[in-house]
């Protein structure tokens, strides 16, 4: 019986060590459902999806548009790419990058993309109100049909965690990006689409974790139970 219960304990340990091994951070990631596209839905559902990866006392975005979708820059998401909320005292807006289909395109973009925090509440129709943004520095460059070509958003917010920026607003929206319609389904339109409340995140590495511990937990519990017998 002691001889299993090492085994138990040693197994259990072995399982956290692995799982804190392959989760450095963790993530979460969003699916943008919800539509506010001008000329209707259609048959689309799902849009693309939002990904938080906890990198220290930083927040890295990953905005990532299903295939055939673009982000463009109107004033149905308050003249922005994407919007979401952001009003920890510190944080700040770096490293953006756009991405056409993997390939970097930042450069492509007259006088660049910037990303601004603890805004005035800025206005994105149909979806409420918002404190943060990413937006082309030079509206000309992209507004409207000028829009370069872009399928993701990658940047990251400083000073901030998951839990802070991964809130909702009044109407229950959490992000939003502006884009033009290309998926089947929904072909040719523009307007925002949204992660709403309620929305159903994949679960993170640190959840793993946190299973192995409570498991690493029960061994050890079941060990000094056996030991007083």
């Amino acid at each position: 019986m002691k001889n299993h219960c090492k085994s138990l304990l040693l197994a259990t340990a072995g399982l956290v060590v692995g799982l804190g091994v392959a989760a450095p951070g963790y993530a979460d990631t969003f699916d943008f459902t919800s539509c506010h596209l001008s000329g209707g839905c259609g048959t689309a559902t799902q849009f693309g999806t939002v990904t938080l990866t906890q990198s220290g006392a930083n927040v890295e975005f990953s905005v990532v548009l299903n295939s055939g979708n673009l982000f463009v820059e109107t004033g149905a998401s308050a003249d922005s790419l994407f919007v979401f909320n952001d009003s920890v005292a510190g944080s700040t807006i770096t490293n953006i990058t756009a991405t056409l289909n993997g390939a970097d395109v930042t450069s492509t973009i007259a006088g660049g993309l910037s990303g601004l925090t603890n805004q005035a509440p800025i206005h994105a129709d149909g979806t409420g109100f918002f404190t943060a943004q990413i937006f082309c520095t030079t509206a000309s460059s992209c507004n409207g049909g000028s829009t370069p070509n872009i399928n993701d958003l990658h940047f990251l917010v400083t000073n901030a965690t998951i839990a802070q920026l991964a809130v909702a607003n009044a109407d229950g929206n959490i992000f939003v990006a502006d884009i033009l319609c290309g998926q089947t389904g929904c072909t040719g339109v523009t307007g925002d689409v949204d992660v709403h409340t309620g929305t159903v995140t994949t679960p993170e590495p640190a959840s793993l974790f946190l299973l192995g511990s409570g498991l690493a937990g029960i061994g050890v519990w079941g060990w000094k139970r056996r030991k007083s017998a």
